[in-house]
């Protein structure tokens, strides 16, 4: 029997920033009307998936080397091997 809260295919909650490859990167804008940017995670740095990350940015198309600031956060993806359950309840 699973823990209440978990699903097969899903992650427990972990604190803190941290990634897989395919997830999605958003970074808040610096001054109030600038949308920010966000990108796709392609390479981690760190095996327990910790920052710093290689993001390809979505308005560039470039690889950068990215150290995440307080503003960040990341958009996570089920992985491509497991099941996606779409009726699972959303996560706030």
């Amino acid at each position: 029997m699973t823990p209440t809260g978990t699903r097969q295919g899903q992650e427990k909650p972990r604190p803190g920033l941290w990634a897989r490859v395919g997830d999605r990167l958003i970074v808040g804008g610096s001054t109030v009307g600038d949308e920010g940017r966000d990108g796709e995670i392609v390479g981690l740095h760190h095996a327990d998936g910790t920052p710093p990350f290689d993001v390809r940015w979505s308005d560039t198309g470039r690889v950068t080397l990215v150290f995440p600031g307080p503003d960040a956060r990341v958009q996570h993806f089920p992985p491509h091997d497991a099941p996606h359950d779409t009726k699972a309840p959303m996560r706030s």
